[in-house]
């Protein structure tokens, strides 16, 4: 018999960090039911392969990055045209360009030049926003289809609250000192507290560690594989950072959370909106997430506010429901 032919490709673009991914996963699933018979590609950081994979949708990853979230070049992109591309990356012209100069048969976008094409809304909710591109093209997508399937690693600290004092900007870095402080309170409560940080971070984990009085072996400063984080995560008895990828993997795994926002609103890229998490934001003028500095929103949240949110959380009951 003669060999049979490889299935069509769908090549989503995405390519940037893990909560941008995270916030993708519904619109990720929608395509994959969509298209059973493609073999759905993800361009994307060859560092999110793991957590693309644990979405459930995506068969493979094309690495495929730019500096400060930019877009990238698909100019390596292997074999024939993808019988469809998507992009999810982002709502202008130039991500459009790079996924049509790959000759797709077909193309779906915000900046298509299509007249059906629909319009970005700015005040969309992040998982809304790419839902409402594929249901404008008979995809159906839900936006609240965003819980993963439980992880089978063990965690390291189960059953800790977990604090991630850092993200990608310092304009959403809450001051160190104030996270110190809820930790004393929290550890006085009787509860164990463990802080993770991604690779560049060791020395603001060392550093809160120790304003804290925690244990070397509470810190996880960018030692965390994807896996070990979601297990980390998924098992804890919350989460405290600010909005940055951990904040949307704890809402992935169904785990409270307080998320402090400063330089974008909570509607834009907060968690769902249940009990079991806070979003807590003091609404002012935007400013810019890829700020130097911390955002004068941000610096407006109390301790004591931030305080007060994590002890009503823990007291919520948890409730999972878990992607199958």
């Amino acid at each position: 018999m003669p060999p049979s032919s490889p299935p069509p490709t769908l090549l989503v673009l995405r390519a940037l960090g893990l909560g941008d991914l995270l916030a993708g996963v519904p619109a990720l699933r929608a395509l994959r039911r969509a298209h059973p018979d493609h073999r759905l590609v993800l361009a994307a950081p060859a560092a999110l392969r793991e957590a693309a994979h644990a979405s459930g949708a995506v068969d493979e990853l094309f690495p495929a990055e730019a500096p400060d979230r930019g877009v990238p070049d698909l100019g390596h992109w292997p074999g024939a045209a993808p019988a469809l591309a998507v992009d999810l990356h982002g709502t202008g012209p130039e991500s459009h360009r790079a996924l049509a100069a790959l000759s797709p048969l077909r193309l779906l976008s915000y900046a298509g030049a299509r007249p059906a094409a629909p319009r970005s809304r700015g005040d969309d909710h992040e998982r809304v926003l790419w839902c409402r591109l594929l249901t404008a093209h008979g995809i159906p997508a839900d936006p609240t289809d965003l819980l993963l399937a439980p992880p089978t690693v063990p965690s390291p600290a189960p059953g800790a609250v977990v604090v991630h004092p850092g993200a990608n900007a310092p304009a959403r870095e809450w001051p160190a000192e104030r996270y110190a402080e809820v930790i004393r309170a929290l550890r006085a409560d009787g509860r164990r507290v463990v802080l993770t940080g991604g690779p560049n971070e060791k020395d603001l984990v060392a550093g809160l560690g120790r304003a804290a009085g925690l244990r070397d072996d509470d810190l996880f400063p960018g030692t965390l594989s994807f896996g070990s984080l979601a297990a980390l995560l998924s098992r804890a008895a919350l989460l405290l950072s600010s909005d940055t990828g951990p904040a949307h993997l704890a809402a992935a795994c169904g785990t409270p959370s307080v998320t402090l926002f400063g330089p974008v609103p909570p509607w834009r890229w907060g968690p769902p909106e249940e009990p079991r998490h806070a979003a807590l934001w003091h609404p002012g003028p935007p400013g810019d997430p890829h700020g130097r500095s911390p955002d004068r929103q941000l610096l407006c949240l109390t301790v004591s506010e931030v305080l007060t949110a994590v002890r009503n959380r823990l007291t919520v009951p948890r409730e999972r429901g878990v992607h199958g």
